[in-house]
């Protein structure tokens, strides 16, 4: 038995929690257990409550910059953890990765350019470049037989004849839970290195890789390739401290660095907030037996899905994730109506999921369960959706 405990109920309920207090202005309903939004209902470790505390207790929360504890903190978990120095010059503060993102759209791009992400994909890609005026473009991840890999050819067809500005990469990629290998990276590398495509790499996902998976961080490769690399990081997973809005954009490339300083500024954004940057250096160094040990009870979780879903879904395909605490599971040979699986999921289970619709118009048929609980929350929810689930295969 490890040293934390990952089965306490704690009830997020009052607090102003997106996951669980907005089910009537989102779902029109407010019975539902939530397994959507990917934040985690594990309570951050005392060691790390006790710097929060240390900040709180100071009583004074005026502009803050990073000194150099916080680079420290920042180069230890990534040198020990995925293998590469991060060099304090390159980081600029941001206030997470989404408007990370959409201030790289700024930065790398006019209105009317095009930028190329990789569906089923995390859906606030495509708004961050369809909401600022620029062109979607869609290289579509190959599914066959419950595993995803990418269409190369089409990748680069897509660059040349969309004369593409820039690529968002996933890795690992949320909802699919891919981790991708070095050998794909480098091909998506030399393919944008060689149209001069910008890539603003989402590594949000990093610290969860299950085992026999191994993470590669672009940043790790020839350095070639960070000519043209913009890389966002953030606790905000990891730790669950996303209500802080942390994030560091690692753009090794000066002249990249100055275009989005440059976006940024205009955008009025300065100073980050003072508990994100603590989060980041507390977490960073006092957060390590922690996420040690809620990997493995995630590990958990999943496997008891696997199991659930092989035994009670037999038509179901359990989309197996290398990486991520999210479950991508294929409903399509049920035969199910779109509109009928979300009805079963909401209404019946009394589920709240994220849709696979959301990601793309592909996948209308998977959804994406969120196994960052307790155990018992994760058994309840499947049961919930068996129980309903019954009630309909029958019926075909």
């Amino acid at each position: 038995m490890g040293k934390y405990d990952f089965d306490q109920i704690i009830d997020r309920r009052g607090t102003s929690s997106l996951k669980y207090d907005f089910g009537m202005e989102r779902k029109g309903r407010v019975d539902l257990l939530p397994l959507w939004v990917a934040d985690m209902d594990f309570a951050l470790p005392q060691e790390i409550l006790e710097e929060f505390h240390k900040r709180i207790d100071h009583g004074i929360f005026g502009y803050t910059d990073p000194g150099k504890e916080y680079f420290d903190a920042l180069n230890q978990w990534f040198s020990e953890r995925h293998g590469y120095q991060v060099e304090p010059e390159t980081v600029t503060v941001g206030c997470g990765i989404v408007y990370g993102l959409a201030t790289g759209v700024h930065a790398f791009t006019e209105p009317g350019d095009s930028i190329l992400i990789q569906q089923p994909v995390y859906y606030p890609f495509r708004e961050v470049i369809e909401d600022n005026g620029r062109i979607f473009v869609n290289n579509q991840l190959h599914y066959e037989k419950g595993k995803y890999t990418i269409d190369f050819e089409d990748f680069e067809k897509k660059i040349v004849e969309n004369n593409v500005k820039v690529f968002i990469l996933c890795n690992p990629h949320n909802p699919v839970g891919r981790v991708w290998k070095k050998e794909e990276l480098e091909k998506l590398c030399d393919i944008c290195l060689k149209h001069n495509v910008v890539i603003m790499d989402d590594e949000i996902h990093c610290d969860f890789v299950y085992k026999d998976y191994k993470f590669t961080s672009v940043m790790t490769l020839d350095d070639r390739y960070k000519e043209n690399l913009v890389l966002y990081t953030s606790p905000s997973k990891t730790f669950n401290v996303a209500g802080f809005q942390p994030a560091n954009i690692i753009i090794p490339n000066e002249d990249l660095r100055k275009k989005y300083r440059h976006a940024n500024a205009g955008a009025g954004y300065s100073q980050g907030n003072i508990m994100g940057m603590t989060a980041v250096q507390a977490c960073y160094t006092k957060g390590g037996l922690w996420v040690d040990e809620m990997l493995d009870y995630i590990a958990g979780n999943i496997a008891y899905v696997r199991e659930f879903v092989k035994e009670n879904f037999p038509e179901a395909v359990f989309v197996e994730p290398e990486g991520t605490y999210l479950v991508w599971i294929d409903f399509s040979n049920y035969g199910f109506k779109d509109e009928e699986l979300e009805h079963i999921m909401v209404d019946e289970a009394r589920l709240w999921l994220d849709s696979g619709k959301i990601f793309g118009p592909e996948t209308a048929q998977f959804e994406r369960f969120n196994l960052a609980c307790p155990r018992s929350v994760v058994a309840q929810a499947f049961e919930q959706l068996k129980e309903a689930f019954n009630r309909h295969v029958k019926w075909n």
